[in-house]
């Protein structure tokens, strides 16, 4: 969960949204550099009032700052398309999630096991208990094993949904008549939340999602104990 007055991204719960991070800070470095020169010849163009007759064509210039900014292009592509095809990729997953949306909430269900499925519906604030987020807790999460790949076949019975999970790197849309593929492997235990990213409708900021990413026994026992 991030904290009050936190302005970066939350910390990261799987290795696609560490990288994600990674190229943030690398493309805020490289932006950086190319305001400081610009503002910095900006500046001088503005302040400086010297003439040079033998600088009014300067090829050599010009060629450097044709083929500069195309190199500080690629150097941002590059590592931008690794990290798509990487977010795509869904190599063996251990288990595969349905997802659907709903006006206003969202169902799972778990294909791999028998009459695992559930309806995910946001907790009224009546209902908290002590620690929990307000607009954010469920009453049945999604349990997932964690430093597993799991795949998430997400979509939606009515209008245009978004499962998103911020601290995994996942966001997917959820359209009616398509399936949606993504996958995602958490590196640590912990609870994820997210909302619906997608504007659904009235009560659009009221599904929100919560991932319970626990060791592989723990929920090998939540499955077996599920319909008990």
């Amino acid at each position: 969960m991030p904290n009050w007055g936190q302005v970066m991204f939350q910390d990261a719960a799987s290795s696609v949204m560490l990288q994600l991070i990674s190229f943030h800070d690398h493309t805020l470095l490289v932006l950086t550099l190319v305001l400081t020169v610009v503002g910095y010849a900006l500046l001088a163009l503005m302040l400086n009032s010297h003439l040079n007759r033998y600088i009014q064509e300067a090829q050599t210039v010009e060629t450097v700052w044709t083929i500069l900014p195309a190199l500080i292009l690629l150097v941002l592509a590059l590592p931008s398309l690794r990290i798509l095809y990487i977010t795509d990729e869904v190599s063996q997953p251990s288990l595969t999630v349905k997802t659907i949306g709903h006006q206003w909430y969202w169902s799972y269900e778990y294909t791999d096991f028998m009459n695992v499925e559930m309806d995910s519906y946001m907790l009224p604030t009546t209902d908290l208990m002590p620690g929990d987020y307000r607009l954010l807790e469920v009453d049945n999460r999604v349990v997932v094993p964690m430093q597993l790949e799991i795949r998430m076949l997400i979509t939606a019975a009515d209008v245009i949904h978004s499962w998103t999970v911020p601290a995994l790197g996942v966001k997917v849309d959820a359209v009616p008549g398509r399936l949606n593929q993504i996958g995602f492997t958490t590196s640590q235990p912990g609870i994820f939340y997210g909302q619906c990213s997608e504007i659904c409708g009235a009560n659009h900021s009221f599904m929100p999602i919560a991932v319970e990413a626990i060791n592989t026994k723990s929920f090998m026992n939540w499955v077996s104990n599920f319909n008990h």
